[in-house]
């Protein structure tokens, strides 16, 4: 079942380097060229993925909640798309710019 977010949900993602440096983790899809964050809606969803995601060896990763108004400002502003993922990787829902809940300035 899709689950309706808005500026105020709450959504799972993976921050690289947590504390100092810290970063959402992103994704780059070579065959068509998109960079995109994966979101999770749940924080079990996100710890499971995160086991199958390629990580880099002698990174920090940790599964974070982060409001979903918070989350497309960032990932918008530097220029990456959001994909709502389930715990298997399966891509659920691609959320574009033009989608955004908040207008980024």
């Amino acid at each position: 079942m899709k689950q309706a977010l808005n500026d105020t949900s709450w959504v799972f993602v993976v921050v690289q380097n947590p504390g100092i440096n810290e970063e959402f983790f992103g994704l780059h899809d070579k065959d068509s060229d998109v960079s995109y964050i994966p979101a999770f809606h749940t924080k079990e969803a996100a710890q499971g993925c995160l086991l199958h995601l390629p990580t880099e060896r002698g990174k920090k990763y940790e599964v974070h909640a982060v409001m979903f108004g918070d989350l497309q400002k960032d990932a918008f502003g530097n220029g990456f798309l959001i994909f709502i993922l389930d715990e298997d990787g399966k891509i659920m829902e691609k959320v574009f710019p033009d989608q955004a809940i908040l207008k980024i300035q």
